[in-house]
């Protein structure tokens, strides 16, 4: 059997086929970034995307039929449209805009209402108030919204199948704790209208057919980004967990069948998810979240030179032993979890007369990695199941300098997987196993190979106590962005 994935990321997107043995073969990928008309707004042509959608997805069939359909996607960019003529009420609004501040401070004063400008909950709500006209046209039945998944299973269905799956759409601030179903609460606060809004599917099973491709093969499994990175790095039994080292990191830890009390960041500062479901039962963890991860190598050598390339900097971190007592607190675009701090900002501590570049590229390195240590405790805190291993995939992944800093720092074998993004591997194996091509998804994952794993060697070169204290004076340096709590 052939399972095709449609993998759409926040500035890329991809389509490849995944094997009998779980092997990701035909890759194809079109560069698809967002646009940022003025600071703060992130949009995309979502008519566009659909185009660069089709051109992938043929391209890695390359004229050969498929048995299954597996989407992932960048969660939360909410895009609006109209049943009638298929197109856009206007552009679609990435996950990262931050438009909607202001909606959600009012929310929360208002209707008590914990949402985040990184939710669709207020997006929908700003095109519904921005894109038309009256009361009425914002309660047209011919008004469709949705996330990403949503708006490309209903392109591929040709305009059949309306929906969205449990891991996204528990992740849009409009869902009742468990992510089953849409919440009359909140939509009554911001305004909405359930009939503009998808069906909730499990994330593994049969939910359109994909008649824009060759044969109409059927949707499989629709997924989140995150979460199918964790099902791609085999993280499906209690207390494992992954980071996505990207431009942020993403920390998802599986916890089980249990649903949570309730949708709120928990004293640790993480989140309750859906993992993934079936027909059959629904699976939860938890996430935290790293503001920067990727964009601190990028500021090295965009914005400081201090480096040609990327991958430069695992060399040249790899060229002295220590930091020699730098410690570089990664708050670019400010602190996640735990702290939750939009005020905080990157600072480097501990400079002398002798510290060198080499210093300071490693010092960013070892910043990300007890970053991430910080999610993996949080997460321990709020759960209380300890992560044997951490699993990681991601672009600084692929930096054995950064790798090893986050096993020293973590005091635990760090496995990396064989392919960089996991989330193409999770969609496929969660839509194969729905459709046969595998007797269960612990199998599918137990085809998976090529992991290899680093041990820490020693004590990291900043204390984790030092660490903290490097930490705690970053934070609050803009005051009036610390004070946002979302």
């Amino acid at each position: 059997m052939r399972t095709l994935v449609i993998d759409i990321g926040t500035s890329g997107l991809r389509a490849a086929v995944i094997t009998d043995d779980a092997t990701v073969t035909g890759l194809h990928h079109e560069e698809f970034a967002p646009s940022t008309p003025s600071p703060g707004l992130v949009e995309f042509d979502a008519e566009a995307m659909w185009d660069a959608v089709l051109r992938v997805a043929t391209a890695a069939m390359a004229g050969a039929e498929v048995d299954a359909v597996g989407i992932t996607n960048q969660r939360a960019s909410t895009v609006g449209w109209r049943r009638s003529t298929g197109r856009p009420v206007g552009p679609a609004i990435g996950w990262q805009d931050l438009r909607t501040v202001g909606e959600c401070i009012m929310a929360r004063i208002n209707h008590g209402l914990a949402l985040a400008p990184n939710q669709s909950a207020t997006k929908i709500a700003w095109m519904l108030a921005n894109h038309l006209t009256d009361d009425a046209a914002r309660a047209d039945h011919d008004l469709m919204f949705g996330t990403v998944d949503t708006w490309i299973t209903w392109k591929l269905s040709g305009g059949r199948a309306h929906v969205t799956d449990h891991t996204n759409a528990a992740v849009t601030g409009l869902t009742v704790a468990d992510g089953t179903a849409w919440n009359p609460a909140v939509l009554t606060a911001l305004g909405l209208h359930a009939h503009q809004l998808p069906s909730i599917v499990p994330t593994a099973g049969h939910s359109a057919d994909a008649v824009a491709l060759p044969g109409a093969p059927p949707v499989m499994a629709l997924a989140g980004d995150q979460q199918a990175s964790l099902v791609g790095q085999g993280c499906i039994t209690p207390g494992k967990a992954k980071i996505t080292f990207g431009t942020g990191g993403m920390f998802d830890m599986y916890v089980g069948p249990e649903a949570p009390a309730n949708a709120r960041r928990s004293d640790g500062g993480t989140f309750p998810i859906v993992a993934f479901s079936d027909t059959t039962e629904r699976h939860y963890g938890v996430e935290a979240i790293m503001l920067s991860a990727g964009t601190n190598v990028e500021w090295l050598r965009d914005d400081m030179g201090l480096i040609s390339s990327a991958e430069e900097s695992d060399a040249v971190a790899a060229s002295v032993a220590t930091t020699d007592g730098v410690a570089y607190v990664p708050a670019l675009l400010g602190l996640g979890t735990p702290h939750w701090d939009y005020g905080a900002r990157g600072a480097l501590f501990g400079i002398t007369r002798g510290t060198t570049r080499a210093h300071i590229v490693r010092a960013v390195l070892e910043g990300v990695a007890h970053r991430g240590v910080d999610l993996v405790e949080a997460a321990e805190q709020d759960t209380g199941i300890t992560v044997a291993t951490l699993h990681i995939d991601g672009g600084m992944s692929r930096n054995a300098t950064f790798v090893q800093a986050l096993a020293d720092a973590s005091g635990r074998p760090v496995t990396v997987s064989p392919v960089t993004e996991a989330t193409t591997l999770g969609a496929g194996l969660l839509a194969g196993t729905a459709a046969g091509q595998w007797p269960s998804l612990a199998d599918a994952c137990a085809r998976t190979a090529g992991f290899r794993t680093v041990h820490p060697l020693g004590e990291p070169g900043v204390p984790r106590q030092q660490w903290a204290e490097a930490v705690s004076r970053s934070r609050g340096w803009i005051p009036d962005l610390s004070s946002l709590d979302f």
